[in-house]
């Protein structure tokens, strides 16, 4: 544990950046503040946490199955109808962990898993880490039975020979001993990347099929790297930026940020962490609506002149920064889903 980091308070539209133990987070500027009602955090956590009507439309049974998905800016009605032909399933888990925002001690964590139809553990499955915002937690993603707009799109991704089927997580992304997603210090989202490392990712590959060697001794966990992916909406694309690309290089080959929150690593910060990168960014995909007041700026400063700033990205490519009118909402976040899932371990 460092001995002082600086760590973020995050509440969307203003941030109090406070000196903390130990979270990962030494790359934060000092001393810069702005102080925030409570009536304006409860607002962006209001807006993060209203989605979009998720009713389900059971899939036409003569719906031709051939291959049409594409990077769009609205995901095709065939995407988002309901097929029970072959659906994939949802496993609710339990994993040990730490309070690495507060003493180390240990904790119980939980997430929700996306297995493919069909999942089978003599193959190898690549896997996606999805993460929430400031407002949710492991279910905010709507993962959490037949209805879960992430399980339809997944199901008929496959189904229609889009996409190589893949593992989906969708974890907590507080790293505390109290992480509900009310009441609980938004500090502990930044110290996620320790999780990360020591316990959310071993304990996947150690029960279920991935390209990991996983051992209990311990492995390499960076030898699998091309088969694992973050994204995340919000607070959690901001987590994507700072703790998947910013610490965790060595463990993703794949990146999403959806309406990166404030706090997010500005394009300079990004470019200067990976200044001594040697290890491939495959791609890094980003969305975020124009009347988005809570995070277009900061998703902006981000990400959409990356590549000008930094050689590890190369428009078209490796990178897409991909804008269109919406707020901070599933609108905007389900098509960034969607898009992601076609790039990921392409």
């Amino acid at each position: 544990m460092r001995s002082q980091t600086v760590c973020k308070m995050i509440c969307l539209l203003s941030l109090v950046l406070v000196l903390l133990p130990g979270c990962g987070s030494e790359n934060i500027e000092e001393g810069s503040s702005v102080s925030v009602s409570e009536n304006a955090v409860q607002e962006a956590i209001r807006q993060e946490t209203s989605k979009v009507d998720v009713s389900v439309e059971t899939l036409s049974e003569d719906e031709e199955r051939v291959p049409t998905a594409e990077i769009s800016d609205a995901i095709p009605s065939k995407y988002t109808g309901l097929q029970l032909k072959e659906a994939g399933t949802i496993e609710k888990i339990t994993y040990p962990s730490r309070d690495y925002f507060g003493d180390g001690s240990e904790i119980t964590k939980e997430a929700n898993v996306y297995l493919p139809y069909g999942y089978d553990e003599g193959k190898q499955y690549n896997v996606l880490y999805l993460m929430h915002g400031i407002g949710g937690d492991e279910n905010e993603w709507g993962m959490t039975g037949t209805s879960s707009r992430v399980k339809i799109i997944m199901d008929n991704l496959a189904y229609f020979g889009d996409i190589e089927p893949f593992i989906v997580v969708t974890p907590n992304g507080r790293s505390a001993a109290n992480h509900a997603s009310n009441g609980s210090d938004y500090n502990s989202f930044y110290c996620f990347g320790q999780e990360l490392r020591n316990d959310l990712i071993p304990y996947i590959e150690a029960n279920y099929s991935t390209y990991a060697e996983y051992s209990a001794d311990g492995y390499d966990l960076s030898a699998s790297r091309d088969h694992r992916a973050m994204a995340g909406l919000s607070m959690g694309g901001m987590q994507t930026i700072n703790i998947g690309i910013g610490e965790c290089v060595d463990l993703f080959g794949w990146y999403g940020a959806f309406s990166a929150a404030p706090t997010s690593n500005p394009a300079e910060k990004t470019a200067e962490l990976l200044e001594e990168n040697a290890l491939p960014i495959h791609y890094f995909y980003n969305i975020c609506g124009t009347e988005d007041g809570i995070a277009y700026a900061s998703a902006s400063a981000a990400a959409k002149n990356l590549p000008d700033v930094c050689s590890q990205f190369t428009d078209g490519e490796n990178f897409m920064w991909q804008e269109l009118p919406g707020g901070h909402d599933f609108n905007i976040w389900y098509l960034g889903f969607y898009n992601f899932a076609q790039i990921a371990f392409r």
